[in-house]
């Protein structure tokens, strides 16, 4: 797969055109290509694969060091691959927790190159207006500072001061040379994740994808779970509980997406909607009274009522628990196991189970597992892409993959056109609710949770009006935004860039 992720980077930097009609053409084929699987493993193997992957005198992205500050802005401006076309979106990462991989450092610069590519395949950005990121800051990673041919910075991470001094350096310098652009942050540490996210959030265009986007996509299958469990086994919305296997900043921005839906739409207190979760980290579960310091992005969701007990073998907590629903976000592959599959399905006849980890050699379990566990019973999404199951009987089961790429190229899209002063928490719900409206009667009879990626434009479109319609809602778009409903979907489906309609001017990326 890494050879056919070289080839795709080097038809990119050759012919910019015709990369995006294959991806576009076949995008169900090629996501796991330029994305998910693959750049995981592009990622591990970037500084020794960077001379291959483009053409001499093209740029592979924007990296910035410390070195850098006093020169941010002509830097920024120097970037700029086509002098007629500003960025629109940038998405920006300093490689301090790459998928589930860990620090890699520079080497997580495939990220941001990958996000843009879906940005461009499924909503339609302008490749000429995306500016793909890497604040290279150093790293902790032993084997990257000691390995010769790693082309990153050799130092460690700074600490929280310099840091976050460094990121309003370039977030300011960002801001003054584009005023109106899109920053998407992705793949940061925990911690500075939501750090990032409370520091910027209502004072800059801008959003989390692995915290909101994560939480949006990952809501939108639950609510589709939700009704057809309530459907099918009668289960009512406010009976469920969940267990988050993994307690990292996605885990955390899924649980808020997923509490905002029993608020919400289920007219739940705060109170009760929080108690609807029980969070498991790497010393068990989440509890207020465990005996260690917990990070701050855990302590929302910390227990309070285990009566002094602690678990922390996951069947354990399934037993204590009785989970409605399991999802993991912990990069422990395997970590749900048969014995545990089969206890879920004992306590449910339809157990709800999403393994969400990226990429496929760290999820917590395989389709086929889930299925051969629990007597085909299974109502499940992963994070990453897993073959169809043919049962004895031979009926195929599809797996479901709750891919990022469903709402943020459409949440983008979105803040680009309505341009509002900021991305509120109601917009990313909006987008939300808005991917579970677009599965269509054919893939619901399948069973499906999420549309086809084959309509992944279309499904964007619909993320994309959703987006706009909330933030003129709430006053904060400053550009105009159709009412008709008709007239905004005709209006974001004419802003969308194909590769039919593009001019030379590609050919200078």
């Amino acid at each position: 797969m890494l050879a056919k992720y070289n080839f795709m980077a080097q038809l990119r930097s050759r012919n910019v055109r015709l990369f995006y009609k294959l991806v576009i053409d076949d995008l169900e084929e090629l996501a796991p290509v330029i994305y998910t699987p693959t750049v995981g493993t592009a990622c591990l193997e970037y500084s020794n694969i960077l001379p291959f992957l483009t053409s001499p005198g093209v740029a592979d992205g924007l990296f910035l060091h410390d070195a850098d500050m006093p020169t941010l802005r002509e830097m920024i401006k120097n970037y700029q691959p086509v002098p007629d076309f500003q960025p629109q979106i940038a998405v920006i990462s300093d490689g301090s927790r790459i998928l589930g991989l860990g620090d890699l450092g520079m080497n997580g610069m495939g990220i941001p190159i990958g996000k843009l590519q879906l940005y461009v395949a499924g909503a339609g950005i302008d490749p000429r207006r995306t500016l793909p990121i890497l604040l290279d800051l150093g790293t902790n990673n032993e084997k990257l500072l000691n390995d010769e041919f790693y082309l990153g910075v050799r130092q460690k991470r700074p600490d929280d001061e310099q840091f976050y001094s460094a990121v309003d350096r370039v977030m300011t310098a960002l801001h003054e040379v584009y005023p109106k652009l899109l920053i998407q942050f992705e793949d940061w540490s925990s911690e500075h994740a939501f750090g990032l996210l409370d520091r910027y959030q209502y004072k800059t265009l801008c959003f989390n994808d692995d915290i909101q986007g994560t939480g949006a996509v990952i809501l939108a299958g639950v609510i589709n779970a939700v009704r057809r469990v309530e459907k099918e086994s009668n289960i009512s919305p406010k009976d469920h509980r969940v267990v988050f296997y993994g307690a990292g900043s996605a885990a955390i921005g899924v649980a808020r997406q997923i509490q905002e839906y029993f608020q919400i739409d289920q007219g739940m207190s705060e109170d009760e909607a929080r108690k609807i979760f029980w969070l498991v980290d790497s010393k068990g579960l989440v509890t207020s009274d465990r005996g260690d310091k917990l990070a701050q992005h855990k302590v929302y969701y910390a227990r309070n009522d285990n009566q002094g007990k602690q678990y922390k073998d996951l069947l354990d907590i399934i037993n204590y628990v009785r989970p409605t629903a399991l999802i993991g976000l912990s990069s422990i592959s395997g970590a749900f196991n048969e014995t545990a599959l089969k206890r879920m399905a004992e306590l449910n006849q339809q157990p709800i189970v999403f393994p969400l980890s990226n990429p496929a050699t760290q999820a917590e379990c395989t389709f086929e597992q889930a299925m051969k566990a629990t007597d085909e019973r299974v109502i499940f999404a992963s994070g990453t892409a897993f073959p169809s199951y043919t049962s004895p009987s031979g009926k195929v089961h599809y797996a479901d993959q709750g891919n990022n790429m469903y709402c943020f190229p459409g949440i983008g899209l979105g803040g680009c056109l309505s341009e509002p002063k900021h991305i509120s928490n109601r917009m990313i719900y909006t987008s939300a609710k808005a991917l579970a409206e677009s599965v269509n009667a054919e893939e619901q009879a399948q069973g499906r949770l999420y549309p086809s990626l084959k309509r992944i434009r279309p499904v964007s479109v619909e993320v994309a009006a959703a987006v706009m319609e909330e933030a003129a809602r709430e006053g904060l778009a400053t550009a105009s935004v159709p009412q008709n409903r008709d007239e905004l979907f005709k209006y974001v489906n004419a802003q969308m860039w194909t590769p039919e309609h593009s001019d030379d001017t590609l050919s200078r990326i």
